[in-house]
């Protein structure tokens, strides 16, 4: 029963909390409902059935999620070249270079050899703009937000866990007794796959694949990794990235994005609390995977909601659940005095949503702030020699 509250709890947080911030990445790059409702579905299906078999096989407590990050990097991002068709490409191509990471591990060498206050600075750039959403909703929409925030605020001074997913409630209830629901307004509550053929186009991959990939390793796989480390595990790299870079190839063409190690609700499964004994901690992840199935059959009743609801207020909840990691990714950004000014360049354009040549600002975040950064290098080395 331990093991099985832990599980519980660890995918409800983890659905609740961040399927706001999904279904929103998801929209901005050209979904249509249906194209969301699938790709949230499949997102929360494959991540059920990853951890039930990665965990069930090591006998570890391996944690699936799906890219949070990663969706508030779509969101940031908005239409490319080719629609929804071309972002589904570029999921397509970052399965395969999650697979890459664990067959050849260059590309998360690669990874790796990107300055940590670039990286931050580009994830927090991205988060910038649903963290100011609450704000906004607040302004334009009070009778609505402050409710919503308030609980937030309110349980988040009881126990932090729980105060996105009761954010996500309160909308729902507010949604509710604000909105009148009919059979044609909520429509398929089953989730229906639409299968989306994939486009390759340039800006995609560099637009969309490169920064989307480079989040989701610096996010949550590496994150995740070490939450198993410090409870003691040794997770299989190699088959981990390969497993779950095969499941976001699957997912891609109905509309997910990436599937990865979990980071934050890992821990409620690798810790003490879902078990005494490590060895009997994997059920926790097990029980949490069936849930995700459950979660992802019911994601037709989510989207439904989601769509009655005002789109201010679903990013002001996605906003919510993207603050502690924009603070962290801030905090990180700018710890290094030296590298200050490039992390901050990084942020800066990262943030401003310019779209050059097809592209948008997380990777012209990373030029920017990776020229100001080899020029700063490149002057000390002068000076000190």
């Amino acid at each position: 029963m331990q093991a099985f509250s832990a599980g519980l709890l660890a995918a409800f947080v983890g659905y609740a909390s961040s399927f706001a911030v999904v279904v929103q990445g998801l929209n901005a790059v050209g979904a249509s409902q249906a194209e969301s409702t699938s790709g949230l579905a499949a997102l929360a299906i494959a991540m059920g059935v990853c951890a039930i078999w990665l965990s069930a096989r090591s006998r570890l407590p391996i944690s699936i999620a799906w890219s949070t990050p990663g969706a508030a990097l779509l969101a940031s991002t908005g239409p490319v070249p080719g629609g929804f068709a071309a972002a589904v490409g570029a999921f397509l191509v970052v399965g395969l270079a999650i697979v890459a990471a664990g067959v050849w591990r260059r590309p998360a060498r690669w990874v790796a050899a990107i300055p940590a206050a670039l990286a931050n600075a580009m994830l927090a750039g991205v988060l910038l703009g649903l963290c100011l959403a609450p704000v906004r909703a607040v302004a334009a929409l009070p009778a609505l937000a402050l409710p919503v925030i308030l609980i937030w605020a309110v349980t988040a001074r009881f126990r932090r866990l729980f105060a996105v997913p009761a954010a996500a409630l309160a909308m729902l209830a507010v949604t509710i007794a604000t909105t009148r629901l009919d059979a044609i307004t909520l429509g398929n509550l089953w989730p229906l796959p639409v299968l989306v053929m994939p486009v390759f186009t340039l800006q995609a991959m560099i637009g969309i694949a490169l920064p989307l990939f480079i989040v989701t390793m610096a996010s949550q796989n590496v994150p995740g990794l070490a939450v198993l480390r410090a409870n003691g595990f040794s997770p299989p790299v190699a088959r981990l990235f390969t497993t779950t870079g095969l499941f976001t190839v699957l997912v891609a063409p109905f509309g997910g994005h990436a599937v990865n190690l979990a980071a934050i609700t890992a821990a409620l499964c690798a810790g003490a609390d879902a078990h005494p004994d490590p060895g009997r901690r994997y059920w926790a992840a097990i029980v949490a995977g069936g849930f995700y199935v459950l979660f992802g059959l019911a994601s037709g009743g989510a989207i439904a909601f989601v769509t009655l609801a005002p789109p201010l207020l679903i990013q002001a909840v996605a906003g919510l659940a993207l603050l502690g990691a924009f603070g962290s990714a801030m905090l990180a950004a700018v710890a290094e005095p030296a590298d200050r000014e490039a992390a901050t360049a990084t942020f800066l354009v990262s943030a401003s949503g310019v779209t050059l040549l097809g592209v948008g600002g997380a990777f012209w975040g990373l030029v920017a702030g990776g020229v100001l950064l080899a020029l700063s290098r490149w002057r000390r080395a002068a000076i000190s020699g």
